[in-house]
């Protein structure tokens, strides 16, 4: 993993992103304190139970977001690529830890910056306050409708909402991470995907 010094916000995509959930121009955004993370695939971008109140935008490349069990099961949370922002919320607070690891799938380019350096300028700024708040309202949607399809959708559903939701992201991903994000084994998946073959 590598680090570039601070960059000047003027170029960053989350700070467009941001401006974008606000609606409107973000004082005091010139100041803010970004830096971009470059991952190889396989590198891990941060482990569970860590303190790391940071929040990432993907310019490129692809990650999964994963829980790792004791006994070495693991389960694929949701993946994050291009245009995608992401961060653990439990780590957003003082004191909180990341509940999740994160590694890059593909070589990937990220941007970073410190949540409590947003949450000072959403203390001053109406502006930040509501792009924060649309975040995490979207942060939510997102949570919502990931446990709606594991809680009513079977296998085979799911796999179809998520083929037609991302089409081309499917074909990025491997087929192991794919199918423990469906909640299934790599031979259940290949029978599914066989199934709905036209």
């Amino acid at each position: 993993m590598s680090f570039t010094k601070d960059k000047p916000a003027s170029d960053a995509l989350l700070l467009v992103l941001l401006q974008n959930l606000a609606g409107q121009p973000l004082p005091e955004s010139e100041g803010l304190k970004l830096k971009r993370v470059q991952l190889a695939a396989g590198q891990t971008l941060f482990e569970a139970d860590q303190p790391h109140p940071y929040v990432y935008l993907v310019r490129k490349g692809l990650l999964k977001l994963h829980y790792l069990l004791a006994n070495g099961d693991e389960w694929v949370k949701s993946f994050s690529h291009e245009g995608m922002f992401f961060g653990s919320l439990t780590a957003l607070k003082a004191g909180g830890l990341s509940s999740f690891d994160v590694m890059a799938l593909e070589d990937s380019d990220l941007e970073r910056v410190d949540y409590f350096e947003l949450e000072a300028l959403a203390a001053r700024h109406p502006a930040w306050l509501l792009a924060l708040y649309r975040a995490m309202q979207h942060f939510a949607a997102l949570k919502e409708a990931r446990e709606r399809e594991l809680l009513t959708l079977n296998p085979e559903q799911r796999y179809a909402a998520f083929a037609q939701a991302h089409a081309s992201l499917s074909e990025r991903l491997p087929k192991k991470d794919l199918a423990r994000y469906l909640g299934v084994t790599p031979v259940s998946l290949s029978r599914i995907r066989a199934r709905l073959r036209p």
